[in-house]
């Protein structure tokens, strides 16, 4: 279930939108991420193609069970890792940014270590 940082970025990015909007469409996305909606057009079908999302015949767009199992996976990682750094001390605006470029690059297992790390001494 290996995909690109990009496609990881957007399908987080339907994740938190559908917690938000009733509905997901590509310019939500395009609003969102702050880009073309062309581009999002294109990604779309990308993921669609790949078994990733859904698109209704209205425009609404679904994750699948995989393209929700990747965006579950990044948006965990991001948001712990954001609130770790936070912790650390470092500024939230950039604790978010750094914690979304580490989510992309961070081994499942250099994951879980930190992860562990942190509930050991949340206990």
């Amino acid at each position: 279930m290996q995909v690109n940082e990009s496609s990881e970025n957007y399908l987080e990015t339907i994740l938190m939108l559908s917690k938000t909007h009733p509905v997901v469409r590509s310019v939500d996305i395009a609003t969102e991420l702050n880009f073309k909606k062309s581009s999002v057009s294109v990604a779309m079908k990308k993921l669609r193609e790949a078994h990733h999302i859904i698109v209704s015949p209205e425009g609404f767009i679904t994750l699948t069970e995989t393209g929700k199992e990747i965006a579950d996976r990044i948006y965990e990682r991001h948001t712990l890792l954001s609130s770790w750094l936070t912790q650390l001390g470092v500024d939230p605006e950039i604790a978010s940014e750094d914690a979304c470029r580490m989510e992309h690059v961070i081994s499942a297992e250099s994951f879980e270590a930190i992860k562990a790390h942190i509930s050991k001494y949340q206990q």
